[in-house]
């Protein structure tokens, strides 16, 4: 298992997206209109700087997540924050300040910083704009995502079930609705310095998928002939789309913001569901001096506990069922997260759930102890569970 620990910081600047020795035709190609922005056009960024090690078993913390905000947040402010980032920051003086490029220079900058503790940064995932965002890895690779919407009605069943099957399977969602589907089409490559695929291309690829679905009814699309119209389908067959003119990775779709499937090839498909819950902790150390409990935790140790609006998103994956066009039936699924979360609705963690008498309710171990209860209620199929604290702080398990 993989635990990671997520800071949320933003910053503002503005650049320039070009490469001097391109010329004007090329940079369009790869950049878009914007690199006719000669003095340079403004972004509001988000960053998020991703940790990963060893849960230290008496503070329940793998990081203590006020140390990533000073630490990276200095970097910045004093480099990034309200900047023309092609001339006010040395690294992108020859470089174009792409997500991509961004991402990779907050990850070289902010690692080195926390040589002296034992959590890692093992990955910075920069939001440039909602349909543009880019994520560095420790191991070199890098990874661009480009999303886009469509808006589609279906009635959702698999032309290979019979129509009793199809009403069995998926209830009053076998009926016409509609959705306002929202698509991430993720890029991969192991080295990138500019952008991995050239955005003209990208441009050309999401227009012709918006032609072929926008406002449509997919049940009568000759491209959708014969096969399953759900969820994990339609991602399937966008990234089968994607792949025969583009390097896909992989496509995530939603149908709504809760709910999406996501299909790294045919066979590879996962589900993803969030929900929330409310609930009141303390971070406390019974055997710590009320002094080093405070310098720990600050605020969050106030002695008559504070509360969080959670939200936890948990993926599933297995063994995609290719004749009725299901990885796991939807009710069955909302009802084990429901049924993970509900004990701790509107309770005080560590006063009323067993699961931390003994230990501390950081976000660490809320995470794992949700985990087990999740994973049991989906035949053991659960491959990844992310805990928002807030809308800066997050915690991620994943399978491996």
């Amino acid at each position: 298992m993989l635990l990671t620990v997520s800071k949320r910081l933003e910053f503002s600047a503005s650049r320039r997206l070009f490469v001097s020795r391109w010329t004007n035709e090329e940079n369009l190609a790869a950049f878009g209109p914007e690199t006719n922005a000669q003095h340079g056009t403004g972004r509001n960024y988000t960053a998020y700087f991703i940790f990963s090690g060893q849960v230290d078993p008496v503070t329940g913390m793998l990081i203590n997540i006020s140390e990533i905000k000073d630490r990276a947040g200095e970097v910045v402010d004093n480099q990034f924050d309200h900047k023309f980032l092609n001339e006010d920051n040395p690294a992108f003086r020859d470089l174009p300040p792409t997500s991509e490029n961004i991402a990779r220079q907050l990850f070289t900058d902010v690692a080195p910083l926390f040589a002296d503790v034992d959590a890692k940064l093992v990955a910075v995932h920069l939001i440039e704009t909602p349909d543009r965002s880019a994520t560095f890895y420790t191991d070199g690779a890098c990874e661009g995502n480009y999303w886009f919407e469509f808006s589609a009605a279906r009635q959702t069943m698999s032309p290979r079930l019979t129509a009793a099957e199809n009403a069995q399977l998926f209830g009053s969602a076998n009926a016409i609705h509609g959705h306002n589907y929202r698509a991430r089409l993720t890029f991969r490559k192991q080295k990138a310095d500019g952008p991995i695929v050239p955005q003209h291309d990208v441009d050309l690829c999401i227009k012709s998928l918006r032609d072929e679905f926008d406002h449509t009814y997919l049940n009568e699309q000759a491209s959708l002939k014969d096969r399953p119209i759900t969820t994990e389908s339609l991602a399937a067959y966008l990234r089968e789309r994607v792949a025969a003119s583009l390097p896909i990775h992989r496509v995530r779709l939603h149908e709504r913001d809760d709910f999406f499937a996501e299909a790294w090839t045919s066979e590879n498909i996962f589900l993803g569901m969030q929900m929330r819950f409310s609930a009141a902790h303390r971070l406390h150390v019974a055997s710590f001096s009320d002094e080093k409990n405070a310098e720990l935790f600050g605020k969050c140790d106030n002695p008559r506990g504070h509360g969080h609006l959670y939200l936890a998103e948990a993926t599933i994956g297995g063994n995609y069922d290719q004749r009725s066009g299901t990885l796991y039936d939807f009710a069955a699924f909302q009802k084990a997260l429901h049924d993970s979360i509900e004990p701790w609705q509107d309770r005080h963690l560590d006063l009323e759930a067993e699961e931390f008498r003994n230990i501390s309710s950081t976000g660490e171990n809320i995470v794992r102890a949700l985990w087990s209860k999740i994973d049991s209620r989906v035949n053991q199929q659960l491959a990844r569970l992310r805990l928002w604290e807030t809308r800066n702080n997050r915690f991620t398990l994943r399978r491996t």
